[in-house]
This record gives structure tokens, sequence and C-alpha cells, in this order.
């Protein structure tokens, strides 16, 4: 009787933990954490500029960049992380860790700016102190491979982290207006800036928490305790120098766990070099857009200004948003800095 016990308990196991691996953790939150907005930064502030991934191989950039914010009227230190060189990372997973830990801990810091995307933020999500971040709301900004760090954060503490340029970026007209609007001058821009460039899938109207980011970065993390439950949520991508038959495949992962069934809306940026190696054997991206995004019964637009392009817009993840696909209107409820 004990081993057909021990062999139901081990099957219901067997049968529950697939589900568990890819609902999105919505059993760990169902109580969901209060918004948390950082304060406005102003100009004068001090900021921080550091490499939570990958390492940087061109000194000029880092250079360049500061110079920007600093003609932006901030105060910029420069990290450790800048000059950091292991393998391919800027520093340790530790090293990375603790500089994050450790400018969200200084009070002089009013913002934290990475310097570049690349690989190795989803190694360090493990090493930060979460409970240390929500004590003390900044802004934190980056994209590429940022998405994990961005979206753990906000995940774990409620705080809005910003999904923009980082500083090997064009730091152009269009992209600096964005990022003022939404990080200093508190406004609710409507994200949709160019009407002919966005194609709409499915038309519809919803409200619901941003949440998103870089295709494959998403899906490296699915079904960790970093993302929140997708549901209600509206779900933004990018993606760059991936074949059409790459993004079939993650967009494939989205439906088969469950994501674009919960997701209230699906906005997709404007992908950069997503073309097939060998067209004359490929769908074009559209086509794969298409045969995802026709069927479905929500909300779905494509070709907004984030990712990998000159043009980026700020978006605060897990700020409440609103998209109406006959106004052509994509903007948040409310201000995301307090």
């Amino acid at each position: 009787m004990n081993q057909r016990r021990n062999f139901i308990k081990s099957t219901a196991a067997a049968v529950l933990l697939p589900q568990f691996l890819f609902s999105n953790n919505e059993i760990n939150f169902q109580n969901q954490l209060s918004i948390i907005k950082p304060p406005a930064l102003k100009i004068g502030d001090t900021v921080a500029l550091c490499c939570p991934a990958g390492a940087v191989w061109d000194d000029s950039s880092v250079t360049n960049f500061i110079s920007i914010l600093k003609n932006m009227g901030f105060n910029v230190e420069a990290q450790k992380s800048l000059t950091a060189k292991h393998g391919y990372f800027a520093g340790t997973d530790i090293e990375r860790a603790n500089e994050i830990n450790s400018l969200f801990g200084n009070p002089k810091i009013k913002a934290i700016f990475s310097m570049k995307g690349g690989w190795g933020c989803a190694r360090i999500l493990d090493k930060l102190n979460y409970e240390l971040i929500k004590k003390n709301p900044k802004i934190i900004l980056g994209f590429s491979d940022v998405t994990s760090l961005l979206n753990a954060i906000t995940c774990k503490t409620g705080l809005l982290t910003f999904h923009g340029p980082s500083g090997n970026s064009s730091w152009g007209d269009f992209t600096k207006k964005s990022f003022v609007d939404v990080c200093m001058l508190k406004q609710t821009p409507n994200f949709i800036t160019d009407e002919k460039e966005i194609t709409v899938y499915s038309h519809g109207k919803c409200t619901g928490e941003l949440i998103g980011g870089n295709l494959t970065v998403l899906c490296g993390i699915a079904g960790s305790t970093y993302l929140p439950s997708f549901k209600n949520k509206i779900l933004f991508i990018e993606e760059t120098k991936e074949e059409p038959y790459s993004i079939d495949r993650m967009l494939t992962q989205l439906k088969l766990n469950g994501t674009l069934n919960s997701i209230n809306a699906l906005v997709f940026g404007k992908c950069n070099k997503c073309l097939a190696e060998e067209p004359e054997k490929s769908f074009t991206l559209e086509q794969v857009f298409e045969q995802h995004f026709k069927s479905l019964s929500i909300p779905v637009i494509s070709g907004l200004s984030v990712g990998h392009i000159e043009n980026k817009l700020t978006l605060p993840i897990g700020s409440k948003v609103e998209l109406d696909t006959k106004k052509m209107l994509f903007k948040m409820n409310e201000s995301a800095v307090s």
C-alpha cells in the first residue's frame, strides 16, 4: 500500500511539474506586489554607468556616452565593470551582481544606466539583493540582454524599470526625448509616434501591466521565478539578427506554454536584420507574424520603435498601459516616476 501511495505521489508530481515550469509561476504571484515608482531624474543628479552583462571592447563608446550624459546635465560615476574583462563578461557574476547591489544601496546614485547588453544578466539574477533594491527605488535603464535584469527586478520588487537605450545605442533627438519625457518630465506620451509604421494584425482595446523586451532573452528565463505571470499583461517583444524560423520557434514556445492565451495584448517592435539566409526556402517574417497573430483574439500590432534600432522609445516595465488599435493609441495610464 505504501509503495502504491508513493507511486501515485511521484506520478502526480511528474504530471504537475511541466505545468509548473511553464505556468509563469502564477501560484507565486497570486498576491501581486504594489507598484513602486522611482523618483524622477533631475538635472544635476548623479547617475551610474555600468555593465551588468557583456564586456566593453571599445573604450571610446564609454567616453562618448559619458559626454552625452554630462551634456544632459548629469554627474556621472563610471563603474569598474566598464573596464573589467572575464571572458565575454564585464567581470565575474559575483562582481557584476555586487556592483548592482551596491549602486542600489548608494543614496548618492539616482539612476543606473547600462553601457551594453550582450549576455550575462540572467547569470546574476539569483545573486541580487531584492529587498535592498525594493527599499532604494531608482531608475534602471537598458535593453537587449538587460531585459532579464529589468523584468526580474520588477517581478521581485514591484519597482518599475525602464526598457530603453543603452550607452552604446544611438542617443539622437527621438531617443533622448522619449527618455526625458518618461523619466524626467513625468509625461505619458503616446508610444505610437508614426501610424504609417504600425501594422495591425488584430484590432482591439485593452489595458494591462507592461512586460517584455528581447524575445530570445525572455524565452531564456521562461518558467523561472524571475518572470511574473503573463496573465492580463500587455507583452511587448523585439528581436535582432534572428532568422524567421527562429522567431517562429520562439513564438511557438509562447503559444505552447500558454503565454499568448493569457496576455491582454501583444506589441511587436521593429525587427533588425531578421532575414532568412536562404529566402527562397523560408517564410518571410511578415508571413510568420500572419500565421501566429491573425488567429489571436487580442489586439496585436507590430512596428513599434523599440529594440535594436536607431530611434528607441523608453518603455516602463510594470507600468499600467492602455492600447487602442483603432485610435492608434498606446500609452501609460499615469506617470512612471514619482
